[in-house]
């Protein structure tokens, strides 16, 4: 019985069947940075042997790690042959326990074969997530930095009496990334920034972009005028937005397609006055109960909603349009648009990203203002013709039937449509409008919307290259407050204050020159425009539309 349990174990067949367990039982292996109290080089990977610990039932014989071959081999294998095989297995896993600690970790096929130093089962690795340096891990994950090479050759050859006097180097970019060059200018600042960037063109290429900002935590204005600056230098693949996807291009065209009957459902909703009353009754009276109505009914108005849903369609087009005819001359590169569909006002208007950088804060106000300028325009055409068209009894078969209070919504578009209607006409239950007069409300409030000084919004992009990215924290703020409290937008306050904060939220990133003034006309103009969005978004109360005459509030 003892020469048998010796022969079984010193069997090649033990060792491959405890190996085999062993790799069954391992976990899967995680790559770690290493910490520098490991002394380990950064990307490789730390050993951890103390799963291998709870592996009570796996049985490995092997050599000790000083122990040879040959007739040495044959004694050990004669003398574990005389004692039990219990005993035997114990001292194996004492010393597989002692091996995992020391971090080695060997066996052999069999004890007359064993080689000593030499393993003949490749290596099994095990990783532990206790040891993680964090910081190092971001460094890895995330983008990558400046060359530490690059920057001592701009400092060596772009700086100096000249140009700009060096004083310090603080981080730059979101996460650090880059290299932000502290110091006093000695002269005119767009030229020494013109000089630098054809400097750093030519002793780089296109590896890196050098930006132009305002000096942070600065307390005094530069003695030449206007705020002090400093140059930050960030790799190109970071600071440059990355190109449109596949699975973009069919999210827009998803939303596109929402966004289109979302604007029919507008339009079958103009025509409330001539819809089954079964419909208009679930869908308006919140203690309606029953089964939803037969949807089929709306099929007949589909036609007759074309003319709002093409009019509100046309002024968001006409938007982007006017965004992309002025951001072409500047070489300024637009992405695709991501229209919002909204079934109240057809759309809230669509997300445009910029996917080049920005060359200055006067393209960033250009560029912005263009596309509210464009539906604006269109939508003050369609409004005003639509109302001489309802004011006009020729055109009275065109016309639809709406609740006078809806001109309730907007202090500005319900004071003209007072002046060219009537007091007679707004004054009653209903009033007869043409569809022109639906689509272009509706692209007025979608256009003064997205004119609010807030975030990535056409308005907070305005507001930044006019005023600079401080300026836009305060009227973002004093924005949000006016939509929590329901004094801009009325009703539409909440959806469109919930739509910013998940999706426009954020600040438009900085251009390359992102101190040069843009003019005074140019505040001017953003000024007058806001105001302008303010009186649109306001909605009338009930004692001041009874004073204007507009709406019949005897009606609520």
């Amino acid at each position: 019985m003892a020469a048998a349990a010796a022969a079984l174990a010193s069997s090649p067949l033990v060792h491959l069947t405890a190996a085999a367990r062993l790799r069954l039982r391992l976990p899967r292996p995680r790559p770690s940075v290493a910490s520098s109290r490991w002394g380990c080089p950064r990307g490789a990977y730390l050993v951890d042997w103390r799963p291998l610990r709870r592996c009570d039932r796996m049985r490995r014989f092997s050599v000790d790690e000083g122990g040879g071959g040959g007739e040495d081999g044959e004694k050990r294998g004669e003398e574990e042959a005389a004692a039990p095989v219990e005993a035997k297995v114990g001292a194996a896993e004492e010393l597989g326990s002692e091996r995992s600690r020391s971090g080695s970790f060997s066996s052999s096929s069999s004890p007359s074969s064993a080689t000593p130093g030499v393993s003949s089962e490749p290596p099994l690795l095990s990783f532990s997530v206790d040891n993680i340096d964090t910081v190092k891990l971001l460094e890895l994950l995330g983008p990558e930095k400046v060359d530490q090479a690059d920057v001592k050759a701009i400092k060596e050859k772009f700086f100096g009496y000249t140009t700009f006097w060096l004083t310090r180097e603080e981080p730059f970019g979101d996460l650090g990334e880059g290299v932000l060059f502290v110091g006093n200018l000695r002269g005119d600042r767009e030229e020494i920034f013109g000089k630098l960037q054809r400097q750093l063109r030519e002793l780089t290429g296109d590896k890196y972009n050098l930006f132009m900002v305002e000096e942070p935590n600065s307390e005094e204005d530069d003695p030449r005028g206007g705020p002090r600056v400093s140059f930050g230098l960030l790799r190109r693949e970071v600071s440059e937005p990355g190109p449109t996807t596949l699975w973009q291009y069919v999210i827009s065209l998803l939303l596109f397609l929402l966004t289109v009957f979302s604007c029919i459902e507008l339009g079958i909703a103009s025509k409330i006055s001539s819809l089954p009353p079964d419909i208009v009754s679930y869908f308006t009276d919140p203690n309606a109960t029953g089964p939803p109505p037969d949807m089929q009914l709306l099929l007949p108005f589909v036609e007759s909603a074309l003319p709002v849903a093409y009019g509100v369609l046309a002024i968001q087009l006409f938007h982007e349009v006017g965004h992309f005819l002025a951001a072409y001359p500047k070489n300024v590169k637009l992405g695709i648009p991501f229209f919002i569909p909204n079934f109240t006002l057809g759309t809230f208007g669509s997300i445009t990203q910029f996917k080049s950088i920005l060359p200055d804060r006067k393209t960033m106000f250009d560029v912005s203002m263009a596309g509210p300028l464009a539906g604006a325009a269109l939508s003050f055409s369609m409004f005003s013709v639509g109302l001489w068209l309802s004011s006009n009894p020729a055109g009275a078969t065109d016309l639809v039937q709406v609740p006078s209070n809806l001109f309730q919504g907007s202090l500005l578009l319900g004071l003209i449509s007072r002046a060219i209607l009537g007091y007679s006409a707004l004054h009653a239950a209903t009033v007869s409008i043409h569809p022109l007069v639906i689509a272009g409300w509706c692209g007025l409030t979608t256009t003064a919307f997205n004119m609010l000084p807030v975030g990535c919004l056409d308005g907070g992009r305005g507001l930044q290259g006019a005023f600079g990215k401080d300026a836009l924290f305060g009227f973002g703020l004093t924005t949000y407050s006016l939509l929590g409290l329901g004094v801009l937008g009325g009703p539409l306050s909440l959806p469109w204050g919930l739509y910013v904060l998940l999706c426009q939220r954020t600040p438009e990133k900085p251009c390359l020159d992102d101190v040069s003034d843009v003019g005074t006309w140019r505040r001017g103009a953003l000024i007058a425009s806001v105001f302008l969005v303010v009186l649109i978004l306001i909605p009338l109360w009930d004692e001041l539309a009874e004073d204007l005459g507009v709406g019949l509030v005897s009606s609520f």
